[in-house]
């Protein structure tokens, strides 16, 4: 009998499993964890999108199995949206797709576009997802630099995309990208797409955006989609969910849309494995997108005010944190005292001796090593108290010289 499966082989060791299991037990011994390493959120879906879910789920017609594509009405939901979020005319009969989150539409059509050894470009780090979904297809993954925040950084990003493209064998494929970014929360604007666009058509590669955090920015200036480049439906497909938007993450209800070619592919593939979300999910969705937006706003604002709490508190305790101007993250570089220990040790430290918890950023690939992510899903309150914890940790820690204090100390001082 077989005990070792091929795709499960290829799969490393999920290196956040051992801060989840230190976590755990942690809070089974009685430990108050304040957790910060999932992205998560803990505001409560707005009333009126729950208000339709249970309208809706009295109708017994519903609870029959929905369509994989997704109900027509959801579909024009998510064309609308385009068209006033981004100028973006989508025929919602075949560019747009409902998928059960983003992350399930992004494996899924890594299994339908994927031969085994093709290649497939990834920034990193970046998502868990972006990487694996492809790995777990079959495909062999080549890093490009993740970071285009300056000119010469995207001169950078555009000579390794030239690299992969003429050193690779075969030729790669497809391109992740991801902006607002998750870990690094970067943003990019409509001319760097319009440069990515240009290279990729000229060499025949198709493109998958992650659009995930669009409605999550600081700085007054919404983040663009790839398919306001006209030229990128020739190539592109987009993903989004309405988890982080609409604060609906267990809902499990997201959509892609660009490309008639991926999107039907995409359907293909789904329609070989599910029914679809359970329609008054769907449903209310399409009531979250076609209804008052003032709730966006109000979520916005909160993680506005959640990111500034942290990263003022950070700050004052000796931690420079930048700011973050987009996502629910903040992207924060192991303080020079514990930089040695890379991002899972520091991790592990963090939450033994000051009771926070964070993301290892080597869980979103290598380069990511000298970073920890910081998830806004706890309440001022908390950030405040996590910043407490930490100031008294670092203040230990140099007490003793950069090491790591004994246990406890820290959290209780």
């Amino acid at each position: 009998m077989i005990d070792e499966f091929h795709r499960i082989k290829r799969l490393p060791p999920y290196v956040f499993a051992e801060v989840n299991a230190m976590k755990a037990a942690a809070r089974a011994a009685g430990d108050d964890i304040i957790d910060f390493g999932m992205g998560n959120p803990d505001s409560p879906t707005p009333k009126h999108i729950v208000d339709k879910l249970c309208e809706t789920v009295q109708d017994p017609k519903t609870h029959r199995y929905s369509q994989s594509r997704g109900i027509p009405g959801l579909r024009r939901a998510l064309a609308g949206y385009y068209d006033r979020r981004f100028g973006v005319d989508l025929d919602p009969e075949s560019e747009a797709i409902v998928t059960l989150g983003s992350k399930e539409g992004l494996a899924n059509l890594a299994m339908a576009i994927t031969s085994p050894g093709d290649v497939v470009l990834v920034p990193n780090p970046s998502y868990p997802i972006h990487h694996f979904g492809f790995i777990i297809a079959g495909a062999a993954i080549r890093s490009l630099p993740a970071n285009v925040s300056t000119g010469q950084d995207r001169a950078d990003f555009m000579a390794a995309l030239d690299r992969a493209v003429h050193h690779s064998i075969p030729k790669p494929m497809a391109l992740v990208l991801n902006f607002p970014s998750n870990p690094t929360a970067q943003t990019i604007g409509l001319d760097f797409y319009d440069e990515v666009v240009g290279f990729c058509r000229i060499h025949g590669i198709y493109i998958l955006s992650d659009i995930a955090y669009a409605e999550i920015y600081y700085n007054g200036e919404p983040p663009p989609s790839i398919l306001q480049i006209p030229e990128a439906r020739d190539i592109a497909v987009e993903f989004s969910s309405l988890s982080k938007t609409y604060s609906m993450p267990g809902w499990r209800i997201g959509f892609a849309a660009g490309n008639k070619r991926l999107i039907a592919a995409l359907a293909r593939i789904k329609s070989y494995l599910d029914y679809g979300a359970f329609t008054p999910v769907q449903v209310a969705a399409a009531a979250a997108l076609n209804g008052p937006q003032d709730c966006v706003d109000e979520i916005r604002a909160l993680y506005k005010e959640r990111r500034d709490v942290l990263i003022d508190g950070l700050s004052a305790a000796g931690w420079d944190v930048p700011s973050p101007t987009s996502t629910m993250f903040a992207w924060a570089p192991i303080p020079p005292a514990f930089a040695h220990m890379g991002s899972l040790e520091f991790s592990k430290l963090l939450l033994r001796e000051a009771k926070v918890a964070v993301a290892p950023g080597l869980g979103f690939g290598e380069y990511g090593d000298e970073h920890v992510r910081i998830g806004l899903v706890e309440n001022t309150h908390r950030i405040r108290q996590a910043v407490r914890n930490i100031k008294a940790f670092m203040k230990d820690a140099a007490l003793h010289g950069g090491q790591a204090p004994q246990s406890g100390k820290a959290a209780n001082g």
